[in-house]
């Protein structure tokens, strides 16, 4: 029996051997658990079995085996198996811990070390690792060394803002002109690495036609992250609009890399702003697929919280927005958005009074980052119309009090309020830490920026009649600079007032006319396009004027007094009548026409004139004629100019009706249809 076993295992073994030659790891899988059924604690067969289980993508059944025999796998005999199981696991400290408790390092633990390493964040050892494995290895595995190198240097400049170092690395793969472009990237090198990323896609082009079995779907796939981060620096330049047509070709394509997905997602939605909200919510959903959080660094996957919390302040989601700030919160309790994002929502929902409590309480906690907290605080106060508690604040933040930005902003307020005495100490302030400064490190002439604040300094209180303050200040910029004339003149102009023996003593210092003086050829100046131009106007302007003048004076001549007209049928000796101004028919003295005379019926007004609706009779005929309107009925009475003003009107006679009704005539014909 036992020749028999002996005999079929090695039959198996034949087949494992040939299975795994093949790469049939499926049917090798087989005849391992044959020969585990004859000797179940075989070490070989358990190895092999494992080493299948890992082939075919059964990680954690794989771990599971190891766990199970501990007492035949040893760590000596499976320990890069059971690292890389927890790595591909993505439990990563278990994977470390793993690898460190070996006893012998070998040169794939060494490799499996440095992906940890990165996965890890711990990019400092991880370059120290790689470099290690590239100058004690020599196999065709080099490139991928190099390229991963690449990786971890380009990974330090981007989060950790490291200054990369120059690996002198030839750049013939499009991964290495990749890595070398997000490098570049962080340091704001913004064009560079665009040229860079775009060389990496044409190297990546050239590789992957070679490949007659690659599609030019499989290339765009492949390019879809070269595509990303080329919208990435798009956005960073400020081309919106690009960048977001970028972003979307990428999604159509629905690359498999959910990590990628994810960024483009958030870059989208950071675009998009309080705005388009609708496609945030969308694309938000992309950066909660399975996996992403293995993906991703940590700072990626903080922003993405970070966006998920502001979008759901933009789509007035209060408990949601709460909710992920205070989780932010928890995990970072010293970082500044979360805190910044509770209280943008609670100004959301009026309450600027808690915002600023919640703020000050963070600011109390955290004296570190208490400088931008203060900054926000004061812009909500100036918001609510304290601007005076706003300077309190701001003069509160003591590293920030001698800056000329701060300066100038406190300056700026007091002044609004007409606080000329409180802003007078903020540049007071301002002069003397520059004096202090300056005196502990040099005896030097002062700094460009301390003669900024004094002659700003002065200029102020010059502006708002402190001379006698502003003397100080003078004296110490004309020390500085004595042959600076505008600084003496406004010296001598505020002791002027002060005292003036001191200005005259101080008048001495000016220079002199003849120095002052500048050679001018008179001529050519008057000769010169703008002078000639200056000449003809201002001739012409004298002419105008002239003539203007002249123009006047005539019509003064023209305007002489005329003797007025009087009637024909004037007397002298006989009072005018009062009432002479006012219509015959509102006259105290008027009686009436007499009745029955058909020229009495004829309707006063102009041609065309209508009778009051209390005149229109159904019983009358066509062709009986109209009355006329009685003095003060409703008739319309027309604004022509047909009616002759009472001072001109002559008495009721034959000719002059005649002639009335002729220049009607001649008027209606003038005017025909």
């Amino acid at each position: 029996k036992m020749a028999a076993a002996a005999g079929a295992a090695a039959g198996l073994w034949s087949e494992v051997n040939r299975c795994g030659q093949n790469g049939d790891f499926a049917r090798a899988l087989k005849s391992v658990n044959k020969i585990l059924q004859i000797n179940k604690d075989d070490v070989t067969a358990l190895q092999c079995k494992v080493v299948c289980l890992i082939q075919n993508g059964n990680f954690k059944e794989a771990l599971g085996i190891i766990n199970t025999h501990t007492k035949v796998l040893t760590s000596d005999v499976i320990a890069f198996e059971k690292a890389y199981c927890e790595y591909r696991l993505n439990r990563i400290e278990s994977a470390l811990k793993t690898i460190q408790s070996a006893s012998q390092q070998t040169d794939k633990l060494k490799e499996l070390y440095g992906q940890v390493l990165y996965r890890l964040e711990r990019y400092d050892d991880c370059l120290a690792a790689y470099r290690d494995l590239i100058r004690n290895s020599q196999d065709e595995y080099e490139e991928e060394r190099k390229t991963n190198l690449s990786a971890v240097v380009a990974a330090q400049s981007t989060w950790e803002k490291v200054v990369p170092e120059d690996l002198g690395l030839r750049e013939a793969t499009y991964e290495l002109c990749y890595n070398s472009a997000c490098a570049l990237i962080g340091q704001g090198k913004l064009n560079e690495a665009m040229k860079k990323l775009q060389k990496a896609e044409e190297l990546c082009r050239q590789s992957l036609s070679e490949d007659s079995d690659v599609t030019e779907e499989d290339i765009e796939a492949e390019l879809a992250i070269i595509h990303g981060q080329m919208a990435y620096i798009m956005q960073l330049q400020g081309r919106t609009e690009d960048a977001l047509q970028l972003y979307n070709q990428i999604i159509k394509l629905k690359p498999t890399d959910v990590g990628l997905l994810a960024v483009i997602a958030n870059n989208i939605i950071t675009i998009n702003k309080d705005q388009n909200v609708f496609d945030s919510k969308k694309k938000v959903k992309l950066t909660n697929a399975e996996g992403v959080e293995h993906k991703l660094s940590k700072k990626q996957l903080q922003a993405i919280e970070f966006n998920k919390a502001l979008l759901a302040m933009y789509t007035n989601q209060a408990d949601q927005c709460r909710k992920l700030s205070a989780s932010l919160q928890s995990q970072s309790p010293e970082h500044l958005l979360p805190v910044l994002i509770q209280a943008a929502q609670l100004c959301r929902e009026k309450q600027h009074a808690k915002a600023v409590g919640l703020l000050q309480d963070f600011a109390d906690q955290h004296p570190a980052n208490a400088a931008e907290i203060k900054l926000t605080m004061a812009q909500l106060k100036i918001a609510q119309g304290s601007v005076t508690k706003a300077c309190m604040i701001l003069r509160s933040i003591e590293e920030l009090q001698h800056k000329p930005g701060m300066v100038s902003a406190l300056v700026t307020m007091y002044s609004h309020e007409e606080d000329i005495d409180s802003a007078i100490e903020v540049f007071t302030q301002a002069i003397q830490w520059y004096q202090q400064h300056q005196a502990s490190q040099t005896r030097g002439p002062k700094s460009p920026v301390h003669l900024s604040l004094i002659r700003e300094a002065a200029n102020f209180k010059l502006k708002h009649g402190r001379k006698k303050e502003a003397i100080s200040d003078l004296e110490e910029l004309w020390k500085q600079n004595p042959k600076d004339v505008h600084t003496l003149a406004q010296l001598i102009s505020a002791y002027s007032l002060v005292d003036p023996e001191k200005a005259k003593v101080l008048s001495k210092h000016l220079p002199s006319s003849d120095t002052m003086s500048l050679k001018v050829d008179v001529d050519a100046l008057e000769n010169s396009h703008g002078a000639t131009y200056v000449r003809k106007k201002a001739a012409k302007l004298t002419g105008d004027n002239q003539q203007k003048e002249q123009g006047q004076g005539e019509v003064k001549k023209k305007k002489k007094k005329k003797k007025g007209k009087l009637p024909k049928n004037y007397d002298p000796k006989v009072t005018p009548d009062p009432e002479r101004w006012l219509p015959m028919r509102e006259r105290s003295y008027y009686r009436g026409r007499k009745k029955g005379k058909k020229k009495d019926q004829v309707g006063k007004g102009t041609q065309g004139s209508t009778t009051t609706g209390s005149e229109l009779d159904a019983s009358r005929t066509a062709s009986s004629p109209p009355t006329s309107p009685r003095p003060g009925s409703g008739a319309a009475v027309s604004a022509a100019s047909n009616v002759i003003p009472p001072r001109h009107q002559k008495p009721a006679g034959a000719p002059a009706t005649k002639k009335k009704q002729q220049q009607k005539k001649k008027k209606g014909a003038k005017g025909g249809w």
